[in-house]
């Protein structure tokens, strides 16, 4: 063997030493190693590890927490925990205009959604407001995503009302309390990695299914009925139950503000001018263009200003009004205040303590969580343009955010999809657009909650249909089922699960799936087999497992290389190269592989087998275990396997295997 590959000087029985670079039996010797060459294996230093007492174990830990501590303190820690520091001081003036319109822009979207989504919630319509302010402006200091504005989302409104469940305000400020506060340690415990494991699939079966929840929710305002549930079969049945009793008013306005809605979306598109980069529109072409745009953006706030001005006629004038009004809602800004830790349940009329509020919850409050985590990195990695989003940066954020947010009163939040359409439309330079978005909420608390009192519930509804309809990613469904079939089973498996069982039970039997499938894989390597031929003539079985060998997959490789080897009855050599890792389960089956070819007096090499994987295979001392890393030693294995099994059948006179070619 050359100096690039293994060496191993190892005893026999005998106590005679064998040729390089292989061991006739590991359980009678301790190998020493030079670990092998560059091409083929990485570099690792085998060595004998001293065991360290539990005495020094504990004495390590005050030093590493200090170099923790340390390393966390640092300017680069410093900047990448709190992104403002790398924008604010090349701030211009170029910034903040386009700062400042988007955050204006932004805010006259905020407002009747959040006034919207505090009703999916099942709260009074302030608790929409109160969430869109201080979220909003501490996100700026600690956010890395410039186009993400911090309040009440629909996904999450919809589980907040799932896990609330009609208990009341005190459960839905507790929530977005420990929501955050579960961000916040996922993000510092960098935990950000769970959300890897909710597939492209099953995230679009679950944002179609709370998409359609969403609407069907939002009916009872659209036609004035009475309905309950949480879950999408539970509410149409009880619509049905109420339908008769629709109220023909908001049916006719909600229908009405739906269809303006969808056709105010199309404005954005339209573009008066011509599209030739030499002409261009001229100047008045381009204010028709940007007011058009303008119109389509701010078209929930004009729905919503429209028809608040026609419940305001109604109403001074003493005539009949004919749909159902928002009402009164408490004027200026939430008082200041710890979360509630004890409250009155609503729904049952008790008081209640910190641990009977959790329990009322029950799952979802860990799911909320993850689910917010899921949207915001959505949106972030939508507007990153291909740059690397730090999930453990977005967790630590929006978990303080939400933990602000729960002393003024508010229920959790998230990043808005469509909110943060429309701010990277305006033109957002900064994250301190949400500044200018936070100030108009304040605004809107301190001096016009007098006049949300005339807002149509319908026409809120309607905002909420006009905007979620387009939730429901139809489209997908064709690009994977051409890209992969199998991907189906987890997306559709959620879509449907979502809308019978509740929303958290749902994403955990999407996330079950895509586990699942994992396992299976993993269980299942594939293995390639060819037959090849060595210098010197000699046909060997090439075996290669295309991944890592553990505990569920070691019987499934065992068999299948016993059925081929003994079927073929040539010499083996298992292609090592994809197994980066091995566990003690798979030790014990390579030591009887390695015992059952011993005993046929068949030939077993192991290729390029990491000397970490190496290590764990010889903890249970394998028989006639060989192992070697040069593709020229190849031929000496395999001739001198042959010399030895010939001579023992030529004693024995029953040949096993064919003699060596001349």
């Amino acid at each position: 063997m050359n100096g690039d590959s293994a060496s191993y000087t190892i005893e026999d029985k005998n106590n005679q030493n064998l040729p390089p670079p292989y061991s006739a039996n590991l359980g009678r010797v301790n190998p020493t190693f030079d670990v092998g060459s560059n091409d083929f294996i990485l570099v690792e230093e085998v060595r004998p590890r001293r065991k360290v007492s539990v005495k020094e174990k504990m004495d390590s830990v005050l030093p590493w927490m200090e170099h923790r501590v340390r390393k966390g303190l640092t300017m680069k820690s410093l900047k990448k925990r709190l992104p403002i520091t790398r924008w604010l001081p090349g701030y211009s003036r170029d910034d903040a205009a386009g700062d400042l319109v988007a955050g204006l822009t932004v805010g006259l979207t905020v407002i009747p959604q959040s006034l919207a989504y505090a009703a999916i919630a099942g709260l009074p319509a302030e608790y929409g407001l109160y969430g869109s302010f201080l979220g909003c402006i501490m996100y700026i200091f600690i956010g890395s995503c410039k186009d993400v504005p911090m309040g009440p989302t629909a996904i999450v409104s919809l589980l907040t009302y799932q896990v609330v469940k009609g208990a009341g305000p005190a459960y839905a400020t507790l929530l977005c309390f420990l929501s955050g506060v579960i961000q916040l340690i996922m993000g510092i415990s960098g935990l950000g990695i769970i959300i890897d494991f909710v597939s492209g699939p099953v995230s679009s079966g679950f944002t179609s299914a709370v998409a359609l929840i969403i609407i069907s929710s939002q009916i009872k305002d659209l036609l004035a009925i009475k309905t309950s549930g949480t879950t999408f079969v539970q509410m149409w049945i009880s619509i049905f139950k109420d339908i008769e009793h629709t109220h023909m008013g908001d049916a006719v306005l909600g229908g009405a503000c739906i269809i303006i809605l969808l056709h105010m979306r199309l404005l954005g598109n339209v573009k008066i001018g011509p599209e030739d980069e030499d002409e261009g529109p001229t100047r008045i072409q381009k204010l028709i263009n940007s007011s058009l745009w303008l119109i389509s953006t701010a078209r929930n706030a004009i729905i919503v200003l429209l028809s608040g001005l026609l419940g305001f006629y109604f109403t001074k004038n003493s005539l009949n009004v004919p749909f159902n009004l928002i009402g009164h809602i408490p004027p200026g800004l939430p008082e200041v205040s710890f979360p509630p830790f004890s409250g009155v349940n609503i729904r049952t009329n008790q008081t209640v303590d910190f641990i009977d509020m959790v329990s009322d919850m029950g799952s979802g409050v860990v799911v909320l969580p993850l689910v917010a985590l899921l949207e915001n990195i959505a949106i972030c990695k939508t507007f990153a343009h291909g740059k690397p989003v730090d999930s453990t940066q977005e967790l630590i954020a929006i978990g303080l955010c939400n933990i602000g947010n729960s002393f003024v009163c508010s229920f959790p939040g998230s990043g808005s999809l469509s909110r943060s359409a429309v701010n990277n439309a305006s033109g957002v330079r900064t994250p301190l657009g949400g500044l200018y978005t936070g100030v108009l909420v304040i605004l809107a608390l301190l001096f016009f909650t007098p006049y949300f009192y005339f807002i149509p519930k319908a026409a809120l509804a309607a905002v909420i249909v006009a905007a979620v309809i387009f939730m429901v990613e139809v489209d997908v469904v064709k690009p994977i089922y051409r890209s992969k079939k199998s991907d189906l089973i987890p997306g559709l498996s959620t879509f449907g699960a979502c809308l019978i069982l509740p929303l958290e039970i749902g994403i955990l039997v999407g996330i079950g799936l895509n586990l699942i499938s994992i396992l299976y894989h993993a269980a299942r390597p594939k293995i390639s087999m060819e037959i090849h031929n060595s210098r010197a003539g000699i046909e060997y079985l090439l075996l290669t497992p295309d991944r890592c060998l553990i505990f569920p997959s070691v019987a499934y490789v065992r068999n299948l290389v016993t059925k081929h080897s003994i079927k073929q009855g040539i010499p083996v050599v298992i292609d090592c190269s994809h197994i980066y890792g091995a566990d003690f389960t798979a030790a014990k089956v390579i030591e009887v592989l390695t015992e059952d070819f011993s005993k046929r007096g068949q030939p077993l090499f192991f290729y390029n087998l990491k000397p970490s994987v190496v290590a764990v295979f010889e903890g249970v001392q394998p028989t006639d275990f060989v192992v070697y890393y040069d593709k020229h030693d190849l031929d000496h294995l395999l001739r001198s396997k042959m010399v030895a099994s010939q001579d023992a059948c030529f004693k024995t006179s029953t040949p096993k295997l064919p003699r060596l070619p001349r």
